[in-house]
Order: structure tokens, then sequence, then C-alpha cells
């Protein structure tokens, strides 16, 4: 996919602002929300990221803004080390990581080594009528996985096909794709109850 094997290695062949952007926000929950091949890499996973942090939780994102060809950003999620997003997954309690996968099933694939964190998002993403599996193509155990990047050293990764990402968006294709607000939303709306069922676990408050 992707012809870097590292940021550093990005950074000297591509223009930031031009080729590529990141986008960043801290919250309060200890909770971060990163999409690491944003944009037009993996289309839908910056605004599902987005959407999902809110105003509480930390956000990050790096985008691909080309027309075409921005796979070539693709820094697998095991060698991604592009250091304001490290700096943020590691001021985090734990991590969520949204990624973009080339399945035409609907379907979502968990994985991580934050595994009370894992079964909220499997739980609640069950509940609200969407199918989840695990698979040992996207298993996201690596130590060296940003989504274990955390204080914890643990996390969790989604993999959204491409068929379930079409039925969120209008406009998959697109750089900055419009989200088509009743898949969207509902699967936005489980993601978020997930998080706060866990950020009270994690400072043990129980409501």
């Amino acid at each position: 996919m992707g012809i870097y094997n590292s940021y550093k290695e990005l950074k000297a062949c591509e223009t930031h602002g031009k080729d590529y952007s990141i986008r960043k926000r801290y919250g309060k929950s200890g909770i971060a929300v990163m999409a690491p091949h944003g944009g037009g890499i993996e289309p839908g996973t910056t605004e599902i990221a987005d959407a999902v942090a809110g105003g509480l939780h930390s956000f990050y994102t790096f985008i691909g803004l080309k027309q075409q060809g921005n796979a070539k950003f693709h820094i697998s999620s095991t060698k991604f080390d592009e250091p304001e997003g490290i700096e943020l997954a590691k001021n985090s309690r734990t991590i969520l990581t949204i990624h973009g996968c080339k399945e035409n099933k609907k379907i979502i694939y968990l994985g991580g080594k934050d595994i009370p964190f894992k079964e909220k998002i499997r739980t609640a993403l069950l509940g609200a009528n969407f199918s989840v599996r695990e698979s040992s193509r996207f298993p996201g155990k690596n130590p060296f996985n940003i989504c274990n990047q955390s204080r914890s050293y643990r996390g969790v990764q989604l993999e959204i096909s491409a068929g379930l990402r079409q039925k969120m968006f209008y406009n998959l294709s697109h750089i900055h794709p419009k989200n088509s607000a009743r898949r969207f939303e509902k699967f936005i709306s489980a993601l978020r109850g997930a998080l706060s069922e866990h950020m009270d676990d994690l400072y043990h408050v129980k409501t």
C-alpha cells in the first residue's frame, strides 16, 4: 500500500498543507480517538473519528489531501511515528483507532490489546445491529501498533469495511465525504456510548 516506512521519509518527499495535513485536539476523558490513515487514504475514517471524539475525547488524524494516489501515505499502524500523533497517544490512558479496509461486506473487525474496552465496543455495536468480528488479518496486538501506544500500552483498533462506510457516506470516494446521517449517526452513537461506559470504569465512577 504505502511507499513510506516512517514519517521522516514521508516528510522529506511531501508537502504539509498541500499533500497531507494533521489535525488534533485534546479532550479531558483520557481516551484518544485516532484516524492515522484519514482523508483520501482510508476515506471516511477522519470524519468518523472526529464525530466519535466530539469535545470530550482527544482526537487526531493524519489526512491524505491528494486528488488521487493517497494510498502512498499509508504508514502501517506498527510503524506509524508521526510525532504529534505519538505525543497525543502517549498522553492518553487508552486509544481507539479508526481504520478502513476494502471489503464489500458491511462489517467491522475488532482488534487491540484493551480487552475490557473492546468488549464494550463489541456489545454496543452488536446492540445497534452492526456486524462485528475479529480476524487474524487485523489483530491489533503488536505493542508497536499506534492503538497500543497509550500510557497503559493498550487500546482498540476498528477496521470498518468499504461496504459499511459506503452506507455511512454519500460520496466515499471524496477526500472529505459527506455523511449519510441515518447509518452514520447510529454508528457514532453506539461508539460514544461504549466510550462513555469505559470512561466511567477508568475513573471508577458509576452513574
